[in-house]
């Protein structure tokens, strides 16, 4: 009897399935209808002979919004020249260290002054590696088609990554300057370097998941993670160089002094010339897809084993500006996420939402909002800049917003980028900000128990 009853709801439901195809499907009526909404006029014929030749986003460009936006900004932070990241994913370590150079040109009086990108973003990959084998070892005896094993073989190592990343790299590594561990074509050119390495590590989560499956001793899974680091280890090395562990520091100022030669590690370099601590900034999103004024923590998505899941306070945008403004009046620069390909002219440096008018060249309304975008995967952050100044209306409002890149000088307003307050709105994401420039109330929310959320969630795709 019982099994009557399968056979007979298998047999019910394929044919709720067949009919249900059968109702949405298209047949030739239907389309010789939809065709003839085209109706091949005059103006089409011309749009046509347009597009089939030409470049979309040129042709879409709103003539009459030449020129209403301008490069000038009334308050900025005193920064130098802009960094290159080239053909590497490390947007995020470049805005991180971005967001630093001023605090170490203005004590030492630099004409300009450089981080080791290199230096950080070795020990990055490497301990990258190490919590994915950890990852590994903790979901072994999950099967390979669940969700987690699947998201982590799937992602086992990048080189993308954010502010917390970021801050447990600088806390256990320090930083030193771009003279100790200078850029390599590897580090500049990161795609084959990752494509290997996600190769190795895939496999040696294999082996590891086999050790547990194996039930062999806590002793020997220890002993080749060990070994495995190793290998991962000379792969960075032979593409990046080693890292330092001293170095000998000297500059020249402004004025043409030059400093007497100092010996210093990557902590103490951190420590003294740096002096910051990075643990009083705190990142704030701004996702109307879920409550505000709630703090949030996305599960597994660190670089450490021992460090802090990406942690961040969800606000609308109009209190994280109020802060973002205070801190450039503070002369301090700030870390952003944003989708940074959403209304976009590199050529002339501008992101502004009246750019580009897909609506009227194609005569189609395109009308979602940020919620909307975020939930249907059309948006979302891909890129990680620093903020350094806003220009302020005189009844202190906003009406746009000054960008640090890291894609070198020759791209944009000499490597800056001018982003209207509507378009900060509707594409801004993400912002790093001192502890100093907030509202008691808002840092009250640090002390919520945050709301887990799962490591595979578009909207937090590592910054590249």
């Amino acid at each position: 009897m019982k099994k009557i009853l399968l056979l007979t709801l298998a047999v019910a439901s394929m044919m709720s399935l067949h009919a249900q195809n059968e109702t949405g499907k298209l047949d030739m009526k239907t389309i010789h209808k939809i065709m003839s909404t085209f109706k091949n006029s005059s103006t089409d014929r011309a749009l046509q002979n347009a597009i089939t030749h030409n470049d979309i986003k040129k042709l879409a460009k709103d003539r009459s919004n030449e020129g209403k936006v301008n490069h000038y900004f009334n308050y900025r932070v005193k920064t130098k020249a802009t960094t290159n990241q080239k053909s590497s994913g490390r947007c995020w370590l470049f805005t991180s260290l971005n967001t630093l150079r001023p605090i170490v040109t203005e004590k030492y009086h630099l004409p300009n002054f450089e981080f080791s990108e290199n230096y950080n973003f070795f020990w990055d990959q490497f301990e990258k590696a190490n919590l994915f084998m950890e990852i590994a070892l903790s979901t072994a005896k999950e099967p390979m088609d669940s969700r987690m094993v699947n998201w982590l073989f799937h992602n086992p190592i990048g080189d993308g990554g954010q502010w917390a990343t970021f801050n447990d790299l600088v806390k256990k590594y320090g930083l030193v300057p771009a003279s100790a561990m200078p850029e390599t074509y590897q580090s500049n050119h990161t795609a084959m370097m990752s494509r290997l390495l996600r190769r190795k590590l895939r496999e040696d989560g294999l082996v590891l998941r086999k050790m547990i499956a194996d039930k062999a001793s806590k002793k020997e899974i220890t002993s080749r993670k060990i070994a495995m680091l190793s290998k991962v280890y000379r792969i960075l090395v032979l593409n990046l160089g080693e890292p330092p562990q001293e170095f000998t520091w000297q500059y020249k100022d402004k004025d043409g002094n030059i400093s007497q030669p100092k010996k210093y590690t990557p902590q103490s370099f951190f420590k003294e010339v740096v002096g910051v601590n990075v643990d009083n900034y705190v990142m704030f999103m701004n996702d109307p897809t879920r409550p505000y004024y709630k703090l949030y923590n996305v599960e597994y998505d660190r670089n450490l084993v021992e460090g802090g899941n990406w942690e961040y306070i969800n606000l609308p945008n109009d209190t994280i500006k109020k802060f973002a403004i205070k801190s450039i009046l503070g002369n301090e620069a700030m870390y952003l996420s944003c989708d940074v390909g959403k209304q976009f002219d590199l050529k002339d440096g501008f992101l502004d939402t009246k750019l580009y008018d897909y609506n009227d060249l194609f005569g189609v309304h395109f009308g979602m909002d940020k919620a909307q975008r975020i939930k249907t995967f059309d948006s979302g952050s891909t890129h990680g800049m620093a903020l350094t100044g806003v220009n302020l209306l005189p009844d202190g409002k906003p009406d746009k917003w000054l960008i640090e890149n890291s894609w070198g000088a020759d791209k944009g307003n000499h490597g800056f980028l001018t982003a209207t307050d509507d378009w900060f709105d509707n594409y801004m994401f993400r912002l790093v900000i001192n502890k100093k420039y907030i509202s008691p109330n808002v840092l009250k929310i640090l002390k919520s128990k945050a709301v887990l959320l799962p490591p595979w969630d578009p909207v937090f795709a590592p910054e590249e």
